[in-house]
């Protein structure tokens, strides 16, 4: 018996070192295909990319995964203990593979094989982390095996801090989110930190499966899983019984962070931003690089911005009559769900979608749009409101077959299934007004003028209706603010604001075109200073003096302002009819403003990469000793501006104190009113198809334009001075609020001299109808009458030709107007 129970064990121990000889061998050749784990050490996940505004206020979140990387020693203790009680309690204790959690899933899956439930795991964080970064989600015993290999190699050369921290930045959690930074931020909008226990509890039951857990199709599932992740943080010691049994009292709480751009009113700025991000470094860089980029945008004055350009645009489009309802929808059983469908602007919430559900000599019953739940259910109750015919007076003025039409009643406009836009009278729970979003279009820009600083935008009136850009992308002529520019290089090539010119009459001729450009008001002044031209916008003297001193410099300077790359040397060109945007204009403004430097327009101050190391900075400027290693009563560092001088700083004022006089009498007189020390311009195309001010304080430049998108009149007597000024003059009412009213400073060394507006030469003591006008050094008035555009025989003289390749640009229209 002794030598049977010998030869049993001898055999016994022999297929026991076979079977081990084989699992080492089985090991070892898996080993051989196994993949790196050292490249964990150089881990860089898909990250989120964050635009904020000026202030620091979150503007937009940009990401194929959204995650924010969070060290583990930013991981609040209790997020920490909620995942390792639902994931891996032993975790700081096990070599990387916990034995009893495996022996215990081993003897659960016998029992169950062949019963068809889903086979159980007993995988360590550790072994998630090799799973997650190395290997396959495959459920094959292959890959189970390399996960418990790695888990151990894993183990011995990161610590256990660095391999949670790779976990809790590197799993899924549903909703688009990765890693649980990014987690509570999209289940909760809350920073980690300030996760309750249990949030951080339900975030935790996430990683086993998001979907199975979902907060709104699985919430009795979700949980019930959750207060199981509580009792184990209590069973574990991590909180107390009672503030456990507190917890799982809670609801889930779940409330969905929107994604997209989160600052009101800065969508077409952020747009921009983004387009700019992805050309400086491409896409993989917005959406996986993790950078944070500081804007330049002021979100007050964005507000304020969007406020008055929206204004503008409906006060004009009202003044055309209704254009009719935005759709009909079916109103005879439940108007909820099919009112529920239509697409509203999102980005104007101060108006809702409403279906007429009846409509009288007095007014209209109305039902408001259902608001939509997470879920993408919509509520089914009925909220109803009233417009009365006084709150949609201006809809009696309605247009049918493009033809405008006067309404004797409500009934006569809408009709019951139409569906409308309408905004909640203020002071009233249900009575509304009725609303329509305008036709006509427009885009400003507000900058700093000293370092080109964006600091509002306004593309549109809606970005939910339009993502075209109207202030960056869309191409318009300028028109009559363009003059500046002209005049601007007159005075800095030997002409005063006191030259006089011949605003007269004045025919060119091109082949068998002829050109006879007019003054808006079709008159003719005779003789008079370059002051009066601009003040008055007469087209006639800006083409003589365009004339006089040669298209090639006019050419130059506004290629030199930035207004146009390439500009064509005619003479139509003078009165604005090339085509630019307003950023280029506000930019060109902006150097007449800050004294005559170039400057850079920039919608971003700074970027910094996932480490914080600052890629991009827009402020170029030097500073010698801001970074001395300690004082010795040496004097402050100073910020040396290295910007390009492309005006002369004298003719830079010249051009600022005429344009003070378009707002004090010209044709921006109603800017005159805020009592400010303002410079500007109006414009208005050929046939009023754009209305253009651009205007300036020392230290802020505002530019709008309002046109339609496809270029059409904007009626008879339309102007920039009409329409465009009091968008500007509401904007800066606002803006300006509050701050000093700082003159523009008088270069050293000009001589301001007295002299006749009319004739431009000195005026006598006490002698009427003089201003004050700005000389540079060696320069001042007229000795003697002399009249640009005068013929030697007292005639006027009449322009030089155009070449046949200007036939073109006088055909469509020779720019402003007004």
């Amino acid at each position: 018996m002794i030598r049977l129970i010998g030869y049993f064990f001898g055999i016994g121990t022999t297929l026991a070192l076979l079977v081990a000889a084989g699992v080492a061998i089985y090991i070892g050749h898996l080993s051989k295909d196994l993949p790196d784990y050292e490249v964990l050490a150089k881990y860089e996940p898909p990250v989120t990319t964050r635009i904020h505004a000026s202030d620091g206020a979150l503007m937009a979140e940009y990401a194929r995964e959204r995650r924010l990387y969070l060290p583990i020693q930013a991981v609040p203790d209790r997020v920490k203990a909620a995942f390792l009680s639902a994931e891996d309690k032993n975790f700081y204790n096990h070599p990387g593979i916990d034995v009893t959690g495996l022996g215990r899933a081993i003897i659960v899956n016998l029992q169950n094989f062949g019963s068809g439930k889903r086979q159980v795991g007993a995988s360590t964080i550790t072994q998630q982390v090799a799973k997650n970064f190395l290997l396959s989600s495959d459920q094959t015993y292959e890959r189970k095996i390399k996960e418990m290999i790695l888990a151990f190699r894993i183990e011995q050369a990161y610590s256990k801090d660095r391999i949670l921290e790779l976990y809790l930045n590197e799993i899924f959690f549903g909703f688009g989110a990765y890693g649980v930074a990014g987690a509570a931020l999209t289940y909760f909008d809350k920073s980690v930190n300030e996760l309750t226990v249990a949030e951080a509890a339900y975030l935790a039951s996430l990683p086993k499966g998001p979907n199975n857990y979902h907060p709104f199709k699985h919430t009795e599932r979700a949980l019930e899983r959750r207060n199981w992740v509580i009792d184990q943080m209590v069973e574990n010691g991590y909180v107390t019984r009672e503030e456990g049994d507190k917890s799982k009292a809670e609801p889930l709480g779940v409330k969905p962070r929107r994604n997209g751009t989160y600052l009101f009113a800065g969508e077409y700025f952020t747009e921009e931003v983004r387009r700019q991000i992805i050309a400086r470094y491409g896409e993989n860089a917005l959406y996986e690089g993790g950078l944070s980029v500081r804007t330049t945008l002021d979100p007050k004055m964005q507000l304020i911005a969007r406020k008055s350009m929206q204004n503008g645009l409906l006060k004009y489009d009202t003044l055309r009559g209704y254009r009719g309802p935005v759709t009909n929808i079916d109103v005879s059983g439940d108007w909820g769900v099919p009112l529920g469908n239509v697409k509203g602007l999102e980005d104007v919430p101060e108006w809702s979608l409403a279906v007429v559900l009846d409509s009288s000599e007095t007014g209209l019953s109305i039902g408001l749009q259902p608001t939509r739940q997470i879920s993408g259910e919509i509520v089914k109750e009925r909220v109803e409101g009233t417009v009365s015919k006084e709150d949609m007076g201006f809809a009696m003025r309605h247009v049918v077959g493009g033809k405008t039409v006067k309404a004797k009643s409500p009934a006569d406009v809408l009709k019951p299934g139409d569906v409308i836009f309408v905004q909640k009278n203020e002071g009233s729970d249900s009575a509304y007004s009725l609303r329509q979003v305008p036709e006509v279009e427009g885009g400003l820009v507000a900058m700093d003028p000293h370092t080109g600083r964006v600091l509002a935008m306004v593309g549109g009136f809606s970005y939910a209706q339009s993502e075209f850009n109207r202030a960056t992308q869309a191409m318009r002529q300028p028109g009559s603010s363009f003059k500046p520019i002209v005049y601007s290089a007159a005075l800095d090539n030997g002409y005063t604001p006191a030259s006089v010119i011949m605003d007269g009459p004045i025919t060119i001729q091109s082949g068998n075109t002829t050109w006879t450009p007019k003054n808006y008001d079709g008159t003719a002044a005779g003789p008079a200073t370059l002051r009066s031209g601009i003040e008055k916008s007469r087209n006639l003297m800006t083409v003589r003096l365009a004339n006089d001193m040669g298209m090639k410099l006019v050419v130059e300077y506004a290629e030199r302002f930035g207004v146009y790359d390439h500009l064509a040397p005619y003479l139509p060109m003078a009165l604005g009819s090339g085509e630019t945007t307003v950023m280029r204009m506000v930019s060109a403004y902006s150097i007449m403003a800050n004294g005559g430097k170039s400057i850079k327009p920039s919608l971003i101050d700074r970027i910094q990469d996932r480490y914080g190391k600052t890629v991009f900075k827009q402020d170029e400027r030097g500073c010698e000793g801001c970074n001395a290693a300690e004082w010795k009563n040496q004097p402050e560092p100073e910020l040396v501006d290295n910007s390009e001088q492309v005006l002369d700083t004298m003719t830079a004022y010249q051009i600022t104190s005429m344009m003070e006089g378009v707002v004090q009498r010209g044709t921006g007189a109603t800017i005159a009113e805020l009592g400010r020390h303002i410079a500007g311009k109006t414009g208005t195309t050929n046939d009023e198809k754009d209305a253009w001010f651009i205007g300036y304080t020392p230290n802020l430049v505002v530019g709008l334009y309002m046109g339609y998108d496809q270029p059409r009149g904007l009626g008879k007597g339309a102007t920039g001075g009409g329409l465009a000024a009091p968008i500007f003059k509401d904007f800066m009412r606002v803006a300006l609020d509050g701050t000093p009213n700082v003159d523009f400073q008088v270069p050293e060394g000009m001589k301001l001299i007295a002299i006749n507006r009319k004739t431009g030469m000195r005026a006598g003591e006490g002698e009427a109808g003089t201003i004050i006008e700005a000389f540079k050094p060696g320069t001042g008035p007229a000795d003697s009458y002399w009249v640009i555009g005068m013929g030697a025989d007292g005639s006027n003289a009449t322009g030089g030709a155009l070449s046949p390749q200007a036939n073109q640009a006088i055909q469509s229209g020779g720019g402003g107007l007004y």
